[in-house]
């Protein structure tokens, strides 16, 4: 007999990678009924492969750039409104140490889980949306709740991308009906789009819109039913602006474009006063920067830089080059998150991957595009780096869902 065909001598079949070989079950140990019973306990949690290091990296240098700068361009603020320049920086990093415990928690979390979550997740979107509504003033957002304050529509994208991501996983060899591929996933965004256009907030909308857009996208809805969407939302627009219904909306508009056409004492000239300062300090910043901590224009001429208009300090700061690296992070985590998600063995886990990460860089195009007067001035925040605890934390918890993903994801694959 051929040695290579002995039994003794055949190669044991391949098992898949980071997978147990001949390991015992609980049950079979001495003592073993009772860690089965524990094991069945936690089995929400599951280790898997080991998370992917490279978007954890980026993730958490994004995170302590954002802080520094955060810090740069608030301290002017901060040491005016709060008599403590150290105020905001304190604050912020005391929600990136629970936004990076959240991370990691959520790391080990089996992202399948989330398939029984996601209804539950998205009614609770809803419900807050409908809480802001009922709450005093014109402008409604924030959901206070003593200690803190948020805004719902954090809350509610992170929602919508799980909710179409699950109805669209356990449909997608239909998603390309009309039936079940467009209507469920366009009745849950234009839900959340009502609800904003209600607040008024005309951002949420708009990122709403793209988020819902993308998912649906990448879920398998056919291409001419984005231009029969496309035709359905202009003239929704244009009805809307016809019969008045979009008057918050175009008061924003004043001014858009003509931030640096404008002269004192000319009624758009103090409109226009945040996006022009804004401008006058990515173009004092130069290709090297006046240097860390050497910015101008954060000195209360651009009103809270701490917030929308951070990344506007930091192109005065570090210049061009400095801003173009900053850009190239953001470009490597979505392209990474992308990649992660891409070699997830479900769809499920590829579709809220992907959205999740795309979501990161539609805030941050969105928002760069405001601070250069491109878009008008809607109050967009830049990922990691405005200031906003709540944001930040929810930001890095969904990071830490594509590291859950990037566990079980088989990137050599992709």
């Amino acid at each position: 007999m051929n040695s290579s065909s002995s039994p003794a001598r055949q190669r044991p079949a391949l098992q898949p990678k980071g997978s147990p070989v001949n390991q015992p079950e609980f049950k079979d140990i001495p003592g073993g009924k009772g860690l089965t019973k524990v094991k069945n306990k936690i089995k929400v949690f599951s280790y898997r492969l080991g998370m992917d290091l490279t978007f954890c990296f980026i993730v958490l240098l994004l995170v302590i750039i954002g802080m520094i700068m955060m810090y740069s361009a608030s301290y002017p603020s901060a040491l005016r409104y709060e008599d403590n320049s150290q105020e905001y920086l304190t604050k912020q990093l005391i929600f990136a140490a629970f936004g990076f415990a959240a991370m990691i928690i959520i790391s080990y979390f089996d992202y399948h889980k989330f398939h029984f979550l996601a209804p539950f997740i998205y009614l609770g979107g809803v419900g807050l949306l409908l809480y802001v509504l009922a709450s005093s003033g014109d402008v409604k957002r924030w959901v206070n709740l003593g200690l803190f304050s948020f805004q719902a529509s954090e809350v509610a994208k992170f929602a919508l991308i799980l909710a179409i991501a699950d109805w669209s996983s356990k449909h997608f060899r239909d998603m390309h009906t009309f039936i079940w591929g467009v209507l469920p996933p366009l009745i849950m965004t234009g839900i959340y789009i009502f609800l904003l256009y209600k607040e008024p907030h005309y951002s949420g909308m708009v990122i709403m819109l793209i988020l819902g857009a993308i998912m649906m996208f990448i879920g398998g809805v056919r291409k001419r039913y984005f231009i029969i969407a496309g035709i359905a939302v202009a003239l929704l627009i244009a009805g809307l602006l016809v019969t008045g219904k979009l008057g918050y909306a175009m008061q924003r508009l004043d001014g858009w474009g003509q931030a640096l056409n404008c002269s004192p004492g000319e009624d758009l000239y103090d409109t226009t006063y945040q996006t022009r300062n804004s401008l006058y300090a990515i173009g004092s910043g130069g290709i090297w920067g006046l240097g860390l901590g050497q910015s101008r224009q954060k000195y209360m001429y651009i009103p809270e830089a701490q917030n929308d208009f951070v990344f506007a300090v930091v192109c005065e700061e570090l210049g061009l080059v400095g801003a173009i690296l900053i850009l190239l992070l953001f470009i490597f985590l979505v392209w990474r998150g992308i990649i992660i998600s891409m070699g997830a063995n479900d769809p499920f886990g590829s579709m809220l991957g992907t959205g999740l990460s795309a979501q990161i860089g539609i805030q941050a195009i969105l928002n760069i595009l405001v601070i250069t007067d491109w878009l008008p001035n809607t109050g967009i925040s830049l990922p990691f780096f405005s200031y906003g605890g709540t944001s930040l934390v929810m930001l890095m918890a969904q990071m830490g869902i594509v590291l859950s993903i990037s566990r079980s994801s088989n990137l050599d694959k992709v």
